[in-house]
């Protein structure tokens, strides 16, 4: 849809209302984003190290999210 401005009732054209406030919306948006882009974090999070295989074998640990697991498999 092409909207070009029109004349209003006086048979000025120009800058309605409605775009004006839809226009100072729009920066207030991109000025509120561009300030939560701005405080990305410095340091990232440092990562898990992974624990060392057992010595014979298996492997097969009860974490946190497997005992999660098993709780909700529970009738």
């Amino acid at each position: 849809m092409n909207k070009s401005p029109r004349p209003t009732e006086d048979g000025r054209g120009g800058l309605s209302r409605r775009t004006l406030f839809a226009g100072a919306s729009t920066v207030g948006v991109l000025a509120a984003a561009a300030a939560v882009v701005s405080r990305a974090p410095a340091e990232a999070e440092p990562v898990a190290q992974p624990k060392a295989p057992p010595a014979k074998g298996g492997g097969y640990t009860l974490s946190e999210h497997v005992k999660r697991y098993y709780q909700t498999t529970r009738v």
